[in-house]
């Protein structure tokens, strides 16, 4: 991974707003409706080729294809993995809860039917393991890849990044094929590998993301010993699906899942900050422009990063269409190079700007303006730095 010698890099999270033809195209394609396969596929190719240029023209280092082939994360597990069944909520069955949720009822009644699941392209489902896993995405891999690289060929960047699931989060879903929980996740592990080798044999990063993260894998609230415990295993098991794989090839990224809302019972980053640096990635990038955790810099007051370690503090807000100031981007920048090193900071965004492909919660053309203020405020955070 590159990392800075002279200047602050710049990066984001992958989900990038992609052009409404082709949300349109994916619409009927996920919900078993008629549509041009080639034309779907061309749409999809120059919807890559015009990002790749718009993240450079941006000022944007360190860049990907903004996951324009992904209309969001069920279809693309159930798409690169075998053995999963979607299967539908019945009528007023909950789609989950949590307890900022159920502090907030009636906020995010409105919020999900507009946002996250009023934004899917097709109706909400559960995945439930019904048969043996098996990693099954080399055809849509390739493609993913063939876009990227061609929209790459000529091109002036630092690197790019492919982005790819955790098995931590697959391990949530239902299991009624597995005879054990370990027996369900090793397969998890063991398939999406398959994933990541593909990746970084075609000369890329791999961006893993990981939102469980910031509630320490669910266990927050369990006994001190047994939530330490809980941990551990967790890691064990990112580390598991991770072995073999050079640690200067990954990212990993989390952030605390809800984009609009209260956020008062979001953990801290000194909360997490420690079991993540166990993870074998080389670089650990996480939400801070939220207003609850811009503060959050003081948790590396307290801990140390590890040597060869790079942070990539979000520094741009998915939860809000302002765009902010390169000098708070710069003011926070420093903070974070004078706790860590210069030379172990890359700047991004705090998740993606279209994690669901029909999110607008960020308008595609403040997303672009975002973008150009993060290059912004690492150029000024660089003068300051390095003089």
């Amino acid at each position: 991974m590159q990392t800075s010698t002279d200047r602050i890099l710049t990066t984001h999270t992958g989900s990038i707003a992609r052009p409404d033809d082709l949300i349109e195209l994916m619409r009927a394609r996920e919900n078993g409706q008629p549509y041009d396969g080639e034309a779907f596929e061309a749409r999809a190719t120059a919807a890559v080729e015009e990002c790749v240029r718009r993240q450079l023209e941006a000022g944007l280092d360190v860049i990907n294809d903004g996951e324009q082939r992904k209309s969001g994360f069920t279809t693309y597990l159930t798409e690169r993995l075998a053995g999963f069944e979607a299967v539908p909520y019945a009528p007023g069955e909950t789609l989950g809860h949590w307890r900022e949720v159920d502090e907030f009822p009636e906020y995010y009644e409105r919020y999900f039917k507009t946002a996250m699941y009023g934004a899917m392209l097709s109706p909400p489902t559960r995945l439930v393991c019904r048969g043996p896993v098996k990693y099954v995405g080399q055809e849509a891999l390739a493609i993913d890849l063939a876009n990227l690289r061609a929209a790459l060929a000529g091109q002036n960047f630092t690197e790019a990044f492919v982005s790819a699931a955790l098995p931590t989060a697959l391990a949530q879903h239902e299991n009624e094929y597995y005879s054990s929980h370990e027996d369900f996740v090793t397969a998890l592990a063991d398939a999406t590998r398959e994933e990541y080798r593909a990746i970084i044999d075609a000369g890329f990063l791999i961006q893993l993301d990981d939102p469980a993260a910031t509630s320490l894998w669910g266990y927050a609230d369990a006994d001190p010993a047994e939530r330490d415990r809980r941990v551990a295993e967790t890691v064990q098991l990112i580390n598991y699906t991770l072995r073999d794989i050079p640690s200067e090839k990954i990212r990993y990224h989390t952030c605390y899942g809800i984009n609009q809302g209260p956020h008062i019972y979001d953990l801290r980053l000194r909360d997490f900050i420690e079991p993540m640096l166990r993870v074998n990635a080389q670089a650990l990038s996480f939400e801070v422009m939220n207003p609850r955790h811009i503060h959050d810099y003081h948790a590396f007051e307290d801990v140390t990063l590890p040597e060869g370690k790079v942070i990539i503090p979000g520094m741009l807000s998915n939860g809000a269409n302002w765009v902010e100031h390169p000098e708070l981007i710069a003011e926070l920048t420093v903070k974070y190079a004078e706790l860590v090193g210069r030379e172990n900071v890359m700047l991004g965004n705090d998740c993606g700007f279209a994690s669901q492909a029909a999110t607008r919660e960020i308008d595609p053309k403040v997303g672009w303006a975002k973008f150009s203020a993060l290059a912004e405020g690492a150029r000024i955070a660089s003068r300051r730095l390095w003089h």
